[in-house]
């Protein structure tokens, strides 16, 4: 999956945001270990002390955990998990229904449109 930015915003929040979405959508699975600062900046092409700074914020968090000598680990709370990815979910809808209004539709319409739709794609 390509690290992409925007220039317009924190390159540390977007990395921040990245492995979040990384961890609530599997690809970093609970528990797991994640690459080392050096290699996860290589991939990003990022500075490794902003990589640092991102991971430090996620073990903050409670997200990622350090295990001297062992490296970073996914945490296996999925309680945790399921209430970031729920949160996330809540954002998009959130950004999803000011775009619609600003299009001109209602909750109900956008409702209509998307039962709609599903149907044409089944």
């Amino acid at each position: 999956m390509p690290w992409k930015f925007d220039n317009n915003r924190s390159i540390y929040v977007q990395l921040v945001e990245k492995i979040q979405n990384r961890i609530i959508t599997g690809v970093y699975a609970p528990g797991s270990r994640l690459a080392s600062v050096r290699e996860l900046a290589g991939e990003a092409e990022v500075n490794p002390n902003t990589m640092q700074k991102a991971l430090a914020e996620l073990e903050r968090a409670g997200l990622v955990h350090a295990v001297r000598t062992s490296g970073r680990f996914v945490t296996e709370d999925q309680k945790m998990i399921e209430n970031l990815k729920r949160e996330s979910a809540v954002e998009i809808i959130r950004e999803f229904r000011e775009k619609m209004k600003a299009l001109g539709y209602d909750d109900e319409a956008v409702i209509k449109l998307i039962k709609e739709t599903k149907k044409e794609n089944e």
